[in-house]
């Protein structure tokens, strides 16, 4: 990702942190390695809007709705928030 800032940098500069979300998601780093991604509420309830169409559409196409287990949808959803923002 290359908006990316250091842990350390994202709390001495989080008002700066906050404007720069706006208009793209910023990576957080603590000791070199990725641990946290700051991204605007849009961005967010879109993707919360994304999930949720894709998991509907799953649905549709199973053919068979089955049990519905809340946590398995959850951790789905999670799942496919994270490989998107791999991506």
């Amino acid at each position: 990702m290359e908006n990316t800032i250091t842990a350390t940098q994202a709390k001495q500069e989080f008002g700066e942190l906050i404007l720069r979300s706006q208009k793209s998601p910023v990576q957080v780093t603590k000791n070199g390695k990725p641990v946290a991604v700051i991204l605007s509420d849009t961005d967010y309830q879109q993707m919360k809007k994304q999930n949720l169409r894709a998991a509907l559409i799953e649905g549709e196409l199973s053919g068979d709705a089955g049990e519905l287990d809340i946590q398995a949808i959850k951790e789905k959803a999670r799942k496919q928030m994270a490989d998107a923002q791999d991506s």
